[in-house]
């Protein structure tokens, strides 16, 4: 199994007075060659969106958009038809394709939106665009994973146009769980959303992450409670 440690205090940042993003991987300004990507995830960005602030429409392509907000209300309006308010709980999924433009608003004027956005190369390219998002039962992810988004009808989950999956949990202190991949080959990029957690001997605290490859499960330890994240992800190259 071979392990890489992103610790939350080595991640890239900036200010942009509404939006101060914090970027596991080379976004925009901030560029790092030994952090591009991991396997066929290209983009993980932890954003705070102050009230009042948001992105105007803009233009994607041949990417799968996955956001999961933690806190406030983001509107999101898109070229494909989609509209609506993503609040934590809720999942959303914009396969670009062909192309789209989308906007993203925070719907309160005073309160912040806290969420992580996530970038995959599809399996697929030049797809017609399509927009899905879905509320889960957080009570469903109690020291067991909830899988929120899988291209496998049988997981119950937002639809991907790629062989990747995403799943969440939230473990209390002291339980151990197991994460295995469900297609050969692929990695895992784990991330502590909140809380502390162990994997492999490593220590992880709040929004650390642990890229995972070399090896079909694992093991994590919540050393407190721990919401956690599992993108599992290609390991080939885009």
């Amino acid at each position: 199994m071979k392990t890489t440690v992103y610790k939350a205090a080595d991640r890239g940042s900036a200010d942009y007075g509404w939006l101060k993003p914090n970027y596991y991987f080379s976004f925009a300004q901030y560029h790092d060659p030994s952090k591009v990507h991991f396997g066929l995830l290209r983009v993980l960005n932890d954003d705070f969106v102050a009230g009042g602030g948001g992105f105007p429409t803009h233009p994607h392509d041949n990417m799968e958009i996955v956001t999961i907000p933690f806190s406030g209300a983001l509107q999101h309006k898109d070229s494909t038809g989609g509209n609506g308010l993503i609040k934590a709980g809720d999942i959303q999924i914009m396969s670009a394709g062909t192309g789209v433009q989308h906007s993203e608003f925070n719907e309160s004027k005073t309160e912040p939106v806290t969420l992580f956005q996530v970038w995959i190369f599809p399996k697929v390219r030049n797809i017609k665009p399509r927009y899905d998002q879905r509320t889960f039962d957080i009570k469903e992810r109690v020291n067991k994973w909830q899988i929120v988004v899988s291209p496998q009808e049988t997981d119950n989950a937002l639809w991907i146009n790629q062989d990747a999956r995403f799943a969440l949990t939230n473990l209390d202190a002291g339980k151990e769980i197991n994460y295995a991949t469900a297609f050969k080959g692929n990695g895992v990029f784990l991330v502590v959303i909140n809380g502390s957690a162990e994997v492999n001997g490593q220590s992880l605290n709040r929004r650390d992450a642990i890229a995972i490859s070399g090896t079909d499960d694992f093991n994590i330890k919540a050393t407190e409670n721990a919401e956690l994240l599992a993108i599992e992800i290609p390991m080939n190259q885009a």
